[in-house]
């Protein structure tokens, strides 16, 4: 396996990115209704999945990392949970709840499989590394 040298080289923080750009429109019509509130919920959580995984990325170490990818997959959780409230609200359709339904739960599965591999890995990160 190839090393990764920058986050944006990992593929579950490329897909996190693609999710958070699919959520955006419906932070604009939550702008456009003045769910402030809700439109801020939703926009923090969809972020906090790709900044966690950078965030734990940088800190050179798998249990830090591993850590900060279980929040990202929590906030994949707060996300769909949000959605719901979207398909309740009638910001989103049911074809739409669907497909952002199940892009988080893949990418949720993703993320638990890098947290299995990085945890059953003999590589610590830089942090670990003896000079």
């Amino acid at each position: 396996m190839a090393t990764i040298k920058k986050f944006e080289d990992l593929e579950i923080w490329q897909s996190a990115r693609k999710l958070n750009a699919e959520i955006y429109p419906l932070l604009q019509i939550l702008d456009d209704r003045r769910s402030y509130k809700f439109k801020d919920q939703l926009d923090a959580s969809a972020g906090s999945v790709m900044d966690n995984i950078a965030e734990g990325f940088e800190r050179d170490g798998n249990k830090e990392f591993v850590q900060f990818l279980a929040i990202s997959k929590g906030s994949l959780g707060e996300v769909r949970s949000q959605l719901h409230r979207a398909f309740d609200r009638d910001v989103v359709n049911e074809e739409k709840l669907k497909e952002l339904q199940n892009k988080c739960l893949e990418l949720a599965s993703k993320i638990a499989r890098f947290m299995i591999y990085l945890n059953n890995s003999d590589i610590k990160g830089n942090k670990y590394k003896v000079n």
